[in-house]
């Protein structure tokens, strides 16, 4: 299979994969089936993470103070995973390419008097934040839905029908079972 083939397979199999889990990050402009499933595979449960700074760090879109004196200035992290940023940067790139909400705060912060590199910063800590959003959103729906695997399913379980009922001679007695005392038998003559 030539690697183009294998790639395309993969693509759809990763597409398919990704639908399946209901998730919301299909949703974000930027984002398409394969930053999806590493997404959803390199962070598995979000809540590990206690809160959107502590998943920023680990994507590496957690700032680091590199102030000298007056200046005061920030650069993007080197480190976290390296595969999750640059999923975030391919995010960053292509809501840049379009008129998106992602585009208005990246020239916000350009009015503001940041460069260019500043305010992509800027915007790649704030879609690390909306992912992180939206994997809890995700967390949240999952766990509305019945034991039966649909929302609003509240049947104690998804088999075909409930305990069966059972008929008095099925049923324990209340107490330990009593012994009958021995009749005595008369004697033959």
């Amino acid at each position: 299979m030539s690697s183009s083939r294998y790639s395309a397979c993969w693509s759809t199999a990763a597409a398919f994969w990704v639908r399946s889990t209901g998730t919301g990050l299909l949703d974000l402009h930027g984002i398409g089936p394969s930053g999806a499933a590493r997404l959803l595979v390199e962070v598995g449960d979000i809540t590990r993470f206690p809160d959107r700074a502590h998943f920023a760090s680990w994507t590496g879109t957690a700032p680091i103070d590199t102030s000298s004196g007056d200046h005061v200035r920030h650069r993007l992290s080197r480190g976290g995973n390296r595969q999750i940023n640059r999923v975030l940067h391919v995010m960053a790139v292509v809501q840049l390419r379009n008129p998106t909400q992602g585009r208005a705060y990246f020239d916000r912060k350009k009015t503001t008097g940041k460069t260019s590199m500043e305010a992509m910063r800027c915007l790649k800590r704030r879609l690390s934040d909306l992912i992180y959003k939206t994997m809890l959103d995700d967390l949240v729906a999952a766990q509305k839905t019945g034991p039966g695997g649909q929302p609003g399913n509240d049947a104690v379980s998804s088999a075909t029908g409930s305990q069966p009922s059972t008929g008095s001679s099925d049923k324990s007695l209340p107490g330990p079972a009593k012994t009958k005392p021995n009749r005595t038998l008369p004697t033959a003559p």
